[in-house]
């Protein structure tokens, strides 16, 4: 009996079973991970950059509004005023006046340039001489030109060793509103350094500052994007070379980028007091970590509950093909191996003799009479009579012989290494053993007798030519009588 279609079944429903579990975990867990990920995208991009930004800008505008409103007294201020007016004969008043400045308010620098001598003073002392043809003195100029009363701007400052400074220049009018300088104070970069420095730590993200035409004016501590320094234009920068042609005239907006096969998120923002961009730059790596971690950690979950399922199921349809297999060959009533199962004994029986050169006989039996129980006792009681009869005749048989309901009241016992003579021996003492034996039936105790027939194999015999020699010699103790054993001729 072969069990390649159920083989073949088994495969077809596990594989199927695989595909509808996978397909359905995989499908969900990529949903969940997508849903994630343009979730935690549109938060990088509405909620996190914008609110970096606007807390840098908030911290830059608050640094900056004392400053200016200092710079502003300066400007108005009495005794600067009349202190240029009277001539600057004596530099000193003015440098202590400068000084106090400084030390009162905790400015980086306060200065006072004259327009009548073009003196810079300062908390330290005069500093130099402004001239047109200096480019470092540029901004007193264009400060000295323009219409607004003051500027802010980002410049190296001489008196302290060309740091980086953020200075706020007020216009000094006199009383007539005739130019006579410029004074304000400075304060250093440092303090905004180390808010981008802690910003870029705690969130993981990138801050950094550009003028208008995209050079880099100021960054934290380790740099701008991959590595930049200040100075350097943002064309040069992996991944931004192209950012210039879309960045906003001076409006602030969202980009995205691809850095080495990273997807970069950016919000930018202009500030109209230093004519600065702004960048919060964000890669999505860090970001997406997490989830993708989830994704990575669902799958596992995912495959591991399909292993488990598809052996449970595995296990469940062995054993039910084991169960349907078992019935196939089993008789319900006797629990004794049916003619299929039979067929599978005997073959592997005759093949045992045929390699070993060992005797094998067959007996079939057969109840006398039986349908008289039947008709008597109804079928019921039969049923019971027959599987009485089998449990009790197992019972009475060596473990290697083979008992096997043949079909209604019939019944065939394999022996294996038993020849015709210990054969007859054996079937004679069942027979004995079946008479003796008694069955109550609805109060009544019944004998039942057997017929036997028996024959030995031959070797290279078919297995039908050994059961017809067998079943003519059960005919003929049938014939003879019933309840004797009757050997093949």
């Amino acid at each position: 009996m072969s069990l390649r279609p159920k083989r073949h079944t088994q495969t077809s429903l596990v594989l199927l079973l695989l595909f509808l579990l996978g397909s359905g975990f995989l499908t969900t867990s990529l949903l969940s991970y997508y849903a994630s990920r343009d979730s935690i995208r549109q938060n990088i991009v509405d909620t996190e950059l914008p609110l970096t930004s606007d807390t840098i800008y908030s911290e830059i505008q608050k640094d900056l509004i004392r400053p200016t409103q200092i710079a502003s007294m300066m400007s108005r201020d009495t005794f600067l005023r009349d202190w240029a007016l009277a001539g600057e004969q004596n530099p000193e008043p003015v440098t202590r006046y400068l000084r106090e400045i400084q030390d009162h308010y905790g400015t980086f620098t306060a200065f006072f340039i004259s327009e009548q001598t073009r003196t810079y003073y300062q908390a330290k002392g005069v500093l130099k001489q402004v001239n047109e043809n200096e480019p470092r003195d540029a901004w007193y100029f264009r400060v000295r030109n323009m219409k607004e009363p003051y500027e802010i701007s980002v410049d190296p400052d001489m008196a302290n060793d060309d740091r980086l400074t953020f200075f706020i220049n007020f216009k000094v009018f006199d009383y007539q509103e005739r130019f006579i300088g410029v004074a304000g104070v400075g304060l250093t970069v440092d303090a905004v350094v180390k808010l981008v420095d802690d910003y870029q730590r705690r969130y993981d993200r990138n801050i950094f500052f550009t003028d208008r035409n995209g050079h880099l004016v100021l960054t934290g501590a380790g740099g701008g994007p991959m590595g930049a320094h200040r100075g350097q234009p943002l064309s040069e920068v992996p991944g931004l070379e192209n950012l210039l042609a879309v960045l906003p005239q001076p409006r602030s907006g969202d980009y995205r980028y691809d850095e080495h096969q990273r997807g970069h998120f950016l919000n930018v923002r202009y500030i109209p007091e230093l004519e600065w961009f702004l960048f919060v730059d964000k890669h999505e790596e860090g970001a997406l970590a997490a989830v993708r971690h989830s994704l990575y950690l669902n799958l596992l979950i995912c495959l591991l509950v399909t292993i488990i399922v598809l052996t449970l199921v595995s296990l469940v349809i062995r054993r039910y093909q084991q169960r349907i297999a078992a019935l196939a060959i089993t008789d319900s009533l006797t629990n004794l191996p049916n003619r299929r199962g039979f067929e599978l004994h005997v073959e592997q029986a005759l093949q045992e003799a045929q390699r070993d050169s060992s005797p094998l006989s067959a007996v079939m039996l057969d109840l006398d009479n039986f349908k008289l129980i039947n008709d008597q006792h109804g079928h019921l009681a039969g049923d019971e009579v027959l599987r009485r009869f089998a449990e009790r005749l197992r019972a009475a048989l060596r473990q290697s012989d083979i008992l096997c309901r043949w079909g209604g009241e019939e019944f065939i016992l394999l022996l294996k290494n038993t020849d015709r003579h210990a054969a007859h021996e054996l079937a004679e003492k069942l027979r004995q053993h079946c008479a003796e034996q008694r069955y109550p039936v609805g109060g009544e105790a019944l004998q039942v007798t057997v017929s036997l027939g028996l024959s030995q194999w031959r070797p290279g015999e078919a297995l039908h030519d050994l059961l017809g020699r067998t079943d003519r010699a059960l005919y003929r103790a049938k014939q003879a009588g019933r309840d004797r054993v009757c050997l093949d001729l």
